[in-house]
């Protein structure tokens, strides 16, 4: 007998008064995330979906785990390299010389610990102060408190530089769920990305916390530059001087924020997303299209004075935010264009923003995040313009 089978006999003893009413929730839970629901959702985003928002929500953290389990490396790899030439400081060093692991760059039980003291205060941080701000406008609103937050948090955690101070991180999170967000409406009403608008509000607040050469590798008294700082300075064929091949670069050995360095784990998330049904494909073609499309042109027109005009597509794939943007921000479906024709547009949009704002902005080399913003707010315009476009379309066939 199958589980769905086991629990769909003996469904009518959970109900008030069964013998079994207690187990109701583990039904619930099970019937849920395992298998598509009898009832169809009557909330945004998903209204004439029948797949519920826990379950949604629940496998973007899913595939998020290799990116947070590689970021965790990441970060105490990062740290213990620089660690080699410089004296550990801190309350992290205390602990980790207390349990005798030591800072070893080829210990991964060493990294991956050394990692976890960063990314632990920061998500802990999220999820407090994220949290107050959902219970509070629940509250307000009378309305239960959704998995969606969840989801940001997540995703708010693994953009942000492991160095970067917790009031910081409050008050970022903060910006994002309130203004990203909830005085939209709440979740499924936002027409911008609430983890990318918190992160943007911090970069523009305090630049040199977030976007400082000192900020992505956490040790104190160590500075060293990104792939896409070296790339807009010294171009492309320095990355590998500087340490930091393709092969490097797309498994995510190199320095950045917590979670966006590895285009590998970044595709094993995309790969679950896409098999699950949960990112839309048309997304994620659309938006290699625009950036591919665009930095093959940039190549062609080439520049003597801006190396960045000589960077290939693949290595823009594999520095700075890409492919974590392209994974989980780009496909999010709430503040995505919603018609099939629009997604295209939407990703080629982001796609090509990217590159534009890489090559061409000499002050900001990375690109990703202001791109999926300024694609969020076109969004709604390219759903209605190819609404009319259909309309017309179908008015000519009628007459």
């Amino acid at each position: 007998m199958g589980l769905r089978n086991f629990f769909d006999r003996i469904e009518p003893n959970f109900v008030k008064g069964g013998k079994y009413e207690k187990l109701f929730p583990i039904y619930e839970m099970v019937e849920s995330f395992l298998y598509t629901p009898k009832t169809v959702t009557t909330a945004a985003p998903h209204a004439r979906s029948y797949i519920d928002m826990k379950r949604i929500m629940t496998y973007v953290v899913i595939a998020t785990i290799p990116c947070i389990l590689f970021g965790l490396w990441n970060v105490g790899y990062q740290a213990n390299m620089a660690l080699v030439h410089l004296e550990p400081t801190g309350w992290r060093a205390g602990i980790i010389s207390a349990l005798g692991i030591g800072f070893n760059p080829a210990n991964p039980i060493a990294c991956f610990l050394h990692g976890l003291m960063y990314f632990l205060p920061i998500y802990i941080t999220t999820l407090v102060v994220g949290g107050i701000w959902e219970v509070v406008f629940a509250t307000v609103r009378g309305h239960e408190v959704n998995e969606g937050f969840l989801v940001t948090s997540m995703l708010y955690a693994l953009i942000m530089p492991p160095t970067a101070p917790l009031w910081q991180v409050a008050l970022g999170i903060s910006f994002g769920v309130v203004i990203g967000k909830e005085v939209f409406g709440g979740t499924g009403k936002n027409f911008l990305n609430p983890a990318l608008t918190g992160r943007a509000f911090l970069y523009f607040a305090y630049p040199a916390q977030m976007s400082g050469d000192s900020i992505w590798t956490a040790v104190d008294g160590f500075s060293g530059a990104t792939a896409l700082s070296v790339g807009a300075t010294e171009g492309y064929q320095a990355l590998a001087a500087n340490g930091m091949s393709w092969g490097a670069s797309f498994l995510g050995a190199i320095q950045g924020s917590i979670g966006e360095t590895s285009a590998f784990a970044c595709l094993i998330g995309l790969a679950f997303l896409l098999i699950t049904k949960i990112a839309n494909w048309r997304l994620v073609v659309g938006c290699l299209g625009g950036m591919i499309g665009f930095s093959l042109l940039l190549n062609v027109i080439g520049s003597d004075t801006n190396p960045m005009f000589g960077m290939p597509f693949w290595w823009h794939f594999v520095v700075g935010g890409y492919a974590f943007g392209l994974v989980f921000m780009v496909t999010e479906p709430v503040s995505a264009s919603h018609t099939n024709l629009g997604r295209y547009i939407y990703g080629a949009l982001i796609g090509f923003m990217v590159v534009m704002i890489r090559v061409i902005n000499p002050a900001f080399p990375e690109g990703m995040m202001l791109a999926i913003l300024f694609g969020n707010v076109f969004a709604p315009l390219i759903d209605y313009f190819v609404v009319q476009a259909n309309i017309r379309r179908r008015a000519k066939r009628n007459v």
